[in-house]
């Protein structure tokens, strides 16, 4: 095997690691969304975790993180809450990344 056949088996392999890493942080995001829209509707328990794995199925409808966003504007009763969202949002998804990446 040459120098670049290793590197670009090294190259897929880093890319399909960081591509399943992105795809956790997604949903470890979505459910920490979840969890959060929950609080403020008054869930919790069960129905908070049930109201999470909601959430976590809608990101599947489209690509990117938009129909999280409206599924749980929507939930919350306003899209006046569409800019607090994303905010939440992006910030559980740095948190995940960080605690994911701390388990590599």
């Amino acid at each position: 095997m040459t120098t670049f056949d290793e590197r670009e088996r090294a190259y897929e392999k880093k890319f399909a690691h960081d591509e399943e890493l992105k795809f956790k942080a997604e949903a470890r995001a979505n459910k920490m969304l979840g969890l959060w829209a929950a609080d403020i509707e008054g869930k919790s328990g069960p129905e908070a975790e049930e109201y999470a794995r909601e959430v976590m199925a809608s990101d599947l409808e489209e690509p990117g993180a938009e129909d999280v966003i409206r599924k749980v504007c929507a939930d919350l009763g306003s899209s006046g809450f569409g800019d607090q969202v994303r905010e939440k949002r992006q910030q559980f998804l740095e948190l995940a990344m960080k605690e994911l990446s701390r388990q590599d």
